[in-house]
């Protein structure tokens, strides 16, 4: 164990100019594309409570694309399945960003948790509570403004333990990104494995290392319902 620990710390924890450790890639994996699918599912959100089918329908059948066929086909698709077409390898931004499985990775990523959580938002937006829309009214907003000034903020506050589940399970999924070659936590303690045959403390030190992350991200979501939904709570008298 302190052998694995001393050769591969490194891999797994250190980031340099020139090298990300498995955690730093993992964490970037994670940011990015949480951060992608939360700023294009408040739009795509609005869209899927729209009373208009023909802005509603399109939402509804990517996040039902998306949240009915695995996040593991999904990488596979973008990262082998994509660069395969000619139309890719004949425009070069297209050729560039499909040849890098990191991009693959987090666009797969991206687009995944964007339906998930876009499903989470809309349904928080549909149980808007009527009388916070009544006084939006009575203080003369039009429904852009009360959109952007009070269902979209309410929505996003109770829906906040949804999408705290939302973001750990996004974090677990990051496991898949080894299909990609690409070299996060898992990907380390494969190597780990394949070269010492210490199976149990390759992939333990990645277990410890995945439950710590998830702890503070618990933590961090704990502390965010504690502030933005203290309202919500009953009174102690």
């Amino acid at each position: 164990m302190i052998d694995l620990i001393h050769d591969y710390w490194r891999a797994f924890l250190w980031s340099d100019n020139t090298h990300w450790s498995g955690v730093a890639i993992t964490m970037w994996l994670l940011v990015s594309s949480i951060g992608l699918g939360f700023i294009f599912s408040i739009p795509l959100a609005v869209a899927r409570v729209s009373k208009n089918k023909f802005i509603a329908w399109p939402v509804w059948f990517y996040t039902y694309v998306f949240r009915g066929t695995p996040l593991y086909v999904q990488l596979l698709l973008f990262y082998s399945g994509v660069y395969s077409l000619d139309v890719v390898h004949d425009v070069h931004a297209l050729n560039v960003f499909f040849r890098e499985g990191i991009n693959c990775t987090i666009l797969a990523f991206a687009l995944n948790t964007c339906a998930y959580t876009t499903e989470i938002f809309a349904g928080a937006i549909k149980a808007t509570p009527y009388g916070e829309i009544e006084a939006a009214r009575a203080y003369g907003m039009s429904r852009f403004t009360a959109l952007r000034r009070v269902i979209i903020p309410s929505a996003l506050r109770r829906a906040l333990p949804s999408y705290s589940n939302e973001v750990i399970l996004m974090l677990h999924a990051t496991t898949v990104a080894f299909t990609a070659t690409v070299p996060d936590i898992l990907k380390v303690a494969r190597d780990a494995n394949a070269a010492t045959y210490k199976t149990f403390q390759a992939y333990g030190i990645a277990a410890l290392l995945y439950l710590s992350i998830t702890f503070v991200l618990v933590w961090l979501f704990r502390r965010a319902e504690a502030r933005w939904l203290a309202h919500l709570q009953p009174r102690k008298h």
